[in-house]
């Protein structure tokens, strides 16, 4: 499990708490271990994450109303969300499955995925507490707040293009500053998207994540890698 520790910078001082994290009932019914799985602690996680991500947004939004905040947390957790940030750190490569489930590749099925996450949150949340717990998921949603915060009425390009083509292949989009131009006081910065060393698409901004989300966008507009 030490490659999934380093994936997520958080060591458990339990580490049966983090082996019934990743153990999927399939596996659990096939060994006729029927309540040793992830299903509790996905239970927890869902409440740890709700409670994480609607205190920040509470925060970083003091204006907005429970309508728009519900749907701004809505972009975090929900299911094909989370299942996003479970690909983020390959996830799905230490789910121990059933030979069935595995067969049907569960081990790329979104609800899986989300389930497994919300597990592992759940997990940490036992092995440390609130602080340390807190600290693991804002590192993790970092980039898809930070986009909240730049434009929160917008949808999000980059999770999009992530979301799709994940289902392609496992190896998330990367972004690179491939440029910089202007004075001081008017920046204007170019990215380029990049997907299994191919650039997908390039984009300008007043700041570098507005710069990758239109490189984002673009990417999803022309959808090259499907040429």
């Amino acid at each position: 499990m030490q490659p999934l520790e380093s994936r997520i910078h958080y060591k458990f001082r339990n580490s049966l708490l983090l082996a019934e994290a990743l153990t999927h009932p399939s596996l659990a019914y096939e060994s006729q271990r029927p309540h040793f799985d992830n299903q509790r602690l996905e239970f927890l996680g869902d409440a740890v994450l709700q409670l994480i991500v609607t205190e920040e947004l509470y925060r970083m939004f003091p204006d907005f109303p429970e309508g728009r905040l519900t749907k701004l947390r809505s972009r975090v957790v929900s299911r094909r969300a989370l299942a996003r940030f479970a690909m983020a750190i390959h996830l799905g490569d230490y789910v121990l499955l059933g030979k069935g489930e595995e067969a049907t590749g569960g081990r790329r099925r979104l609800s899986t995925l989300a389930d497994a996450f919300e597990a592992l949150i759940g997990a940490v949340y036992l092995d440390s507490g609130p602080v340390a717990v807190r600290t693991l998921v804002l590192r993790l949603f970092e980039s898809e707040i930070g986009s909240m915060a730049a434009s929160p009425e917008e949808r999000n390009p980059k999770g999009e293009l992530q979301e799709c083509l994940q289902a392609i292949h496992p190896e998330p989009p990367t972004y690179r500053i491939v440029g910089e131009s202007g004075p001081d006081h008017r920046r204007v910065f170019q990215a380029e998207v990049v997907w299994r060393e191919r650039v997908l698409a390039m984009g300008k901004g007043k700041s570098k994540k507005e710069a990758e989300a239109r490189a984002a966008a673009e990417a999803m507009r022309s959808r090259v890698w499907e040429g």
